[in-house]
């Protein structure tokens, strides 16, 4: 009898050893929940860095993608000022061009007069002159020169009151910088040559620069155009300090 209730006691105890529980009156719990619980717990911790190395890329994106837009508002800030500085010379080459320059008529190879823009250097120095282009019917009452210290430059020295010069605009001291002349040469048409013509004479009109020219030149350039047979106005392109009005 106590060798049969030993046995059973023995049965028992190796029961209680080999249970999952931690002691007497804790409720038992199966392995899996517990292999779950340390699962789950190592995956809170991995979770938590996951976050955090997602927040530390989010702030480096964030940091790159602020420094590429920094030095591309640098780049367009610098080609913007390159753009700004290309204008303001161009307006300043224009500027400078409107001021020694004017439109003329031009005698092109057919026989025709186009207006034309033409570049006039300054001859006075300091860049406080211009260009100016007038229209006048001769005669034009003016007393042109030469000074002997500026050969070839030829001014007007007296404008005539009422005069035609006077009224188109020219003024004292206008230096003279080119003119309208004619000049009249024997034309031949083809057929003429080949009959043994003589041709007829014809006139044209064109523009006569006056720098380097002498005196007497230029009085007998104006007056050809009395020889214009349209009988038409004397273009002159003056040069004209700065403090002169028009």
């Amino acid at each position: 009898m106590i060798s049969f209730v030993g046995g059973i006691l023995l049965c028992i105890l190796v029961l209680v050893l080999s249970s999952p529980c931690t002691g007497f009156g804790t409720p038992c719990k199966p392995r899996g929940e517990l292999r779950s619980r340390d699962t789950a717990l190592r995956s809170g911790g991995s979770t938590d860095d996951l976050l955090e190395k997602a927040r530390r890329l989010r702030d480096e994106v964030s940091l790159i993608e602020s420094s590429k837009a920094e030095r591309q508002r640098e780049e367009d800030e610098r080609e913007q000022e390159r753009l700004n500085e290309e204008r303001e010379a161009l307006r300043q080459k224009n500027e400078q061009r409107l001021r020694y320059s004017a439109e003329v008529p031009i005698l092109k190879d057919m026989g025709e007069e186009v207006l034309e823009r033409v570049d006039f250097p300054p001859r006075l120095k300091g860049g406080r002159s211009r260009i100016v282009a007038i229209q006048a019917p001769l005669p034009l009452g003016l007393v042109l020169g030469q000074d002997d210290a500026l050969p070839g430059l030829t001014t007007v020295d007296e404008v005539a009151e009422e005069g035609n010069g006077a009224n188109a605009g020219v003024q004292e001291n206008d230096i003279v910088r080119a003119i309208t002349a004619t000049q009249t040469t024997m034309e031949t048409p083809t057929w003429q040559l080949l009959a043994g013509g003589i041709g007829q004479p014809k006139t044209k009109r064109f523009m006569y620069s006056v720098d380097g020219r002498p005196l007497e030149e230029v009085l007998a350039a104006i007056g050809s155009n009395r020889m214009d047979p349209d009988g038409r106005d004397v273009w002159l392109v003056l040069e004209r300090n700065d403090g002169d009005s028009d």
